[in-house]
C-alpha cells in the first residue's frame, strides 16, 4: 500500500473537517444552556445523577428484577473462610495440646510421614538383586525385556 505524503495530508485535512462538522452538529442538537461535554450518542448530555442517586436507582431496579424473577430478598453474604476470635483461640489450644502430646510421646514420626518414593533398605536390596539377575541374563543373551526389540 503506497500512499504519498500529499494523499496523507489531504486525508488528515478531511478528517479535521469531519471532526469540526461533528462538533458543530452536536452543539446544535444539544441546544443552548447545557454546559456538558460533546454528545457521544442518543440521550447524551441529558440528566446527571449523583453517585448516591445512582446507587438508589440501581437498588430499586435490583428489587424490581428480584420481584419479577420471584427471588426473595437476598441475605447479606457471610464471610467465608475466616475464623472468629473464639474459634482461633480454640484452634490454638487444640494445637498446643497436640504438640504437647507429641513431645511427651517422644516425637516418633509415623510410618506414613516418611518421604514418598524413598526406598527402604529391604526394598533397595531386593531391587539390587533383581537388577543383577537382569544384567546377568542380558550378558548370557537370554533377557527379552522391554526395549530389546527381539
Amino acid at each position: 500500500m503506497n500512499i504519498s505524503v500529499k494523499d496523507l495530508q489531504e486525508a488528515i485535512s478531511i478528517r479535521q473537517q469531519i471532526d469540526n462538522l461533528q462538533r458543530r452538529l452536536s452543539s446544535i442538537l444539544r441546544g443552548p444552556g447545557t454546559g456538558r461535554g460533546p454528545a457521544s450518542g442518543p440521550g447524551a448530555g441529558g440528566r446527571f445523577f449523583s453517585p448516591a442517586t445512582r446507587a438508589k436507582l440501581s437498588a430499586v431496579a435490583r428489587a424490581r428484577w428480584a420481584r419479577t424473577r420471584g427471588i426473595a430478598k437476598a441475605a447479606p453474604a457471610k464471610r467465608k473462610g475466616q475464623l472468629t476470635p473464639a474459634g482461633r483461640r480454640k484452634l490454638s489450644q487444640l494445637m498446643k495440646a497436640r504438640w504437647a502430646a507429641r513431645r511427651k510421646a517422644g516425637g516418633k514420626p509415623k510410618a506414613s510421614s516418611r518421604k514418598r518414593g524413598a526406598l527402604t533398605p529391604a526394598g533397595r536390596r531386593r531391587l539390587a538383586e533383581l537388577m543383577k539377575a537382569r544384567w546377568a541374563a542380558r550378558r548370557k543373551g537370554v533377557y527379552r525385556g522391554p526395549g530389546t526389540g527381539r
